[in-house]
């Protein structure tokens, strides 16, 4: 089961790898300002609409980062804290 399951991962990412795909994947409006400024000579306009797409694809891979950083805090300390119970170990705030 596993080897079948390799084979065809395998053949997938040679498939995807050696294939060519073309895509045209634009919004309406964002072909027409790129075509306008082109008629123009303007290009200013695609590397400002470049610029964006890097800040649309960045940021919910930061939300999510900071979140799971979050996450990763709260799980230590409450693994650590499960560590000190069963262990029976003194808190510092039970020396005062």
């Amino acid at each position: 089961m596993n080897q079948k399951r390799n084979l065809l991962f395998s053949l997938l990412i040679s498939f995807l790898l050696v294939g060519n795909f073309s895509a045209q994947a634009q919004c309406a409006m964002c072909k027409s300002n790129i075509e306008k400024a082109r008629e123009d000579g303007s290009t200013q306009v695609g590397n400002t609409l470049n610029n964006g797409i890097l800040y649309l694809l960045v940021l919910p891979y930061a939300i999510a980062g900071v979140f799971g950083y979050i996450y990763y805090k709260k799980h230590k300390e409450k693994q650590l804290a499960e560590k000190l119970a069963a262990q029976e170990i003194p808190t510092p705030q039970e020396y005062v």
